[in-house]
């Protein structure tokens, strides 16, 4: 744990961190930036139950007036979904701002790895990473969640990268900041709303406990940095492939045209995806965010063995 004046750590989390029991750190942007209100809340509150039931201590995190919370309260994950698009979408660029003018903040991937890192939580549970953008040759637009991982040491369990994004150049990426991408299970990298995709993981490690082997091997090596577990959505709420494909090529599309960039680039995305699919992608996403927190609840279990 590090020594952080702006760091509050929720008592259930402080006393998981204490007696060294498993611990399993959430965001806050799928709150406030992912899904509805009420569904954003529900889904958060389901999944902390999730990670409790199967042995974990939630941890999902999030910038409130200024104070990087570890843990939140059932009201201030009400707040956090009521207030939805008014809270910020907080990356690493946008932290010192938030705290010195004591705002509230939805961490992304790469802000909840920074602040899960400092309370010494290993185990974070998300929906999908963040990647290259589609077009990126020319946009430059590459999530800070890559470079994140590239140095945080904090292992991720996600449904692989957004399927909006280029996977392709993302595992490219990744490879390059030496970030190990493990399929849990399979060989191929799931494309979030669906299993399979065309390119492959770096290892496929089908035990939870011989994921938590890697996590210990690599840090205790001193080898710097995350690690990416890709976890497949379950079969049953798989989405088929042309009907995803059709839905982000539309938005795409959509996004170009209405000349949308940066960081509102991913919330347009996902909300008109969802709805070009009747709302069957949102689905998806809470069914695979629930399968990423049971997983990670086991891994965080055995790597507390560890």
């Amino acid at each position: 744990m590090i020594d952080n004046t702006f760091l509050d750590i929720h008592p259930d989390v402080k006393a998981a961190l204490v007696a060294g029991r498993p611990i399993v750190a959430l965001e806050s942007t799928i709150i406030s930036h992912g899904m509805p209100y009420p569904d954003n809340v529900a889904t958060a509150l389901e999944v902390e139950k999730t990670v409790r039931e199967h042995g974990a201590t939630p941890a999902t995190i999030a910038i409130i007036g200024g104070r990087l919370k570890v843990g939140l309260t059932e009201e201030e994950i009400e707040h956090l979904g009521k207030t939805g698009l008014g809270i910020i979408k907080t990356s690493r660029r946008d932290l010192p701002v938030i705290l010195a003018r004591k705002m509230d903040g939805a961490t992304t991937v790469a802000t909840t790895m920074i602040i899960a890192a400092m309370a010494g939580v290993k185990v974070f549970a998300t929906g999908g990473i963040g990647g290259v953008h589609r077009g990126a040759e020319t946009t430059f637009d590459i999530s800070a969640d890559l470079q994140e991982l590239a140095k945080t040491d904090v292992a991720v369990v996600c449904a692989g990268c957004k399927s909006i994004l280029d996977i392709g150049l993302t595992l490219e990426y990744l490879e390059t900041q030496g970030v190990p991408v493990l399929g849990y299970g399979v060989k191929t990298m799931p494309a979030f709303y669906t299993r399979e995709s065309d390119f492959q993981t770096d290892h496929q490690i089908d035990t939870p406990e011989g994921l938590a082997a890697v996590m210990k091997a690599k840090w205790e090596s001193h080898l710097r940095g995350g690690i990416v577990i890709a976890n497949p959505i379950p079969k049953q709420h798989s989405m088929a492939k042309d009907v995803i494909d059709q839905a982000i090529e539309q938005a795409l599309k959509e996004l170009d045209e209405q000349g949308i960039k940066g960081k509102e680039s991913t919330p347009f995305l996902l909300s008109r995806v969802k709805e070009l699919t009747g709302g069957d992608s949102l689905k998806s996403n809470i069914a695979l965010v629930m399968n990423n927190a049971r997983l990670a609840s086991a891994i965080a279990v055995e790597y507390s063995k560890k």
